[in-house]
């Protein structure tokens, strides 16, 4: 019952929600990376593409997982750090069909920092990446949670600036991949 009404009142509120987006707008068969504590209106903004959303097992996850799935999303459940190559695997495939959304520093931090799953995937299929910078003009922020998640209030102004394409290079080793994730800077 909890859940229905969470996603009743998500959906409601997202609907005054007034989302501009500027840059080059992923479309097709990529890789979309955003913050963790940003992600909810971008989660709202690609759900009538039909997109795959890489979602954790943990309790907030099932939370996160049924919204999305009533937001047209297809469900990759998993993390780095559980089930790891079992996640990336099903990445790997889902960028085949569609567009992978995916935030690089869930499910538990460090916050806004890059971990490999998006650079890797992008390698290995050679498909583009693109990172979604998010900025909320009202929002509540919970500042105990770890990645400091901001809630866009009602009727708030947001705006998502996406950069990219990047596309990793296919002869790239492990050492110079990890340097290039070390050293990315997605402005």
């Amino acid at each position: 019952m909890k859940s229905k009404l969470f996603r009743f009142l998500i959906n409601l509120i997202a609907k005054t929600w007034r989302i501009n987006h500027k840059g080059i707008l992923p479309n097709d068969r990529c890789l979309v990376a955003f913050w963790h504590g940003k992600m909810l209106p971008v989660w709202y903004f690609f759900k009538n593409n039909y997109p795959y959303a890489v979602v954790s097992k943990s309790k907030d996850g099932q939370i996160l997982s049924d919204l999305l799935e009533k937001w047209n999303y297809k469900l990759i459940r998993g993390s780095s750090s559980k089930e790891g190559k079992q996640v990336l695997e099903n990445i790997l495939n889902a960028v085949e069909e569609n567009i992978v959304l995916i935030t690089p520093d869930g499910p538990r931090g460090p916050k806004q920092v890059f971990k490999a799953g998006v650079f890797v995937a992008s390698q290995k299929k050679q498909k583009p990446f693109y990172f979604i910078e998010v900025n909320i003009k009202n929002s509540y922020v919970f500042k105990k949670a770890w990645d400091k998640f901001e809630f866009p209030l009602p009727f708030s102004k947001i705006d998502l600036i996406s950069y990219g394409p990047f596309l990793i290079g296919k002869k790239l080793d492990k050492k110079e991949l990890n340097q290039y994730i070390n050293e990315f800077k997605y402005k």
